[in-house]
């Protein structure tokens, strides 16, 4: 089981932002991701710096650590120009780079180039157009490609990732479609919960919901004559009914994770502390959640 943390990237560069990312590797988390948003929830007043060129300083900065989003989203992106982007920093990373990408939602993104929010079915649809087109982007030295939503002229990506054949692709998905893109393209599937039980539900509501998202894993790359086994699963912590309290002690964390790793999560997402807001937590009991839950699970 890997333990990873997400940078929300509020802090400015050059007070407490670089210092994050460093105190990330420090800790030996497995990868530090930050949300590619414009802007995002309670956030939205206040600082918020673009996750790309965050996560190139992020690169320069560390050596070791594994970096990515999570997650991307079509909502402000076109799969030419985030192809080379993605590919600028695996190259800069020395091949650390993981692409965390999904749907997106109705949040601020949905309308900040202008654009009415997309529907469900109509974030869906071009989920499924934008996902082989990046795909083909990264393995491919010259893309052209006419689809209902997204297209390529003769769209050049040489040398290519350092990671062979392609970056990795985490793709956070519970329907069935978004599946689908995680069975068929994805090296890893992402999960946040069901957002059905955030609100009114228990723990054990949780854990059915995520066993039932598994099970239905499990069937769709069946489907697709893949082993699901061939898949990490992610799951980013804080948006079940525990909410912030896998974070109140070591103990708590690690009861928390080992309910989770029983289920058949291969990689957790804890957030890094920021003070005042729903993901304030105390940075000691962080620090001894990097550096000894794994050890307390008799992992590692």
């Amino acid at each position: 089981m890997r333990l990873s943390t997400v940078i929300l990237p509020v802090r400015p560069w050059r007070q407490g932002g670089r210092d994050e990312w460093l105190r990330a590797e420090r800790l030996g988390f497995h990868t530090a991701y930050t949300y590619d948003h414009l802007s995002w929830r309670t956030f939205r007043d206040g600082p918020w710096y673009g996750a790309v060129p965050t996560l190139t300083a992020a690169a320069a900065a560390t050596g070791r650590i594994r970096l990515g989003t999570l997650v991307t989203s079509p909502n402000f992106r076109h799969p030419v120009t985030l192809a080379k982007d993605l590919l600028s920093l695996d190259d800069i990373s020395n091949g650390r780079i993981t692409l965390g990408i999904g749907a997106g939602g109705k949040g601020f993104d949905a309308t900040a180039l202008g654009q009415e929010a997309w529907t469900p079915r109509e974030r869906a649809d071009r989920f499924a157009e934008f996902v082989p087109l990046l795909d083909r982007l990264l393995t491919e030295e010259s893309v052209s490609a006419t689809g209902e939503f997204y297209s390529a002229v003769e769209a050049r990506n040489i040398p290519g990732c350092v990671q062979r054949p392609r970056l990795p692709f985490a793709v956070a998905a519970t329907g069935p479609r978004g599946m689908a893109l995680a069975a068929r393209y994805g090296q890893a599937w992402v999960t946040a919960g069901d957002p059905k039980v955030f609100e009114t539900g228990t723990p054990e509501d949780s854990r059915d919901a995520l066993r039932g998202q598994l099970e239905k894993l499990d069937k769709v790359c069946a489907d697709f004559g893949r082993d699901a086994a061939e898949l990490e699963k992610v799951l980013l912590t804080g948006f079940t009914p525990d909410r912030g309290r896998p974070l109140d002690s070591l103990d708590s964390f690690v009861d928390f994770a080992g309910h989770h790793i029983e289920l058949g999560f291969t990689e957790l997402v804890i957030h890094a502390p920021i003070p005042d807001s729903d993901f304030a937590s105390d940075p000691v009991v962080f620090e001894r959640i990097a550096t000894e839950a794994l050890g307390q699970l008799g992992i590692g």
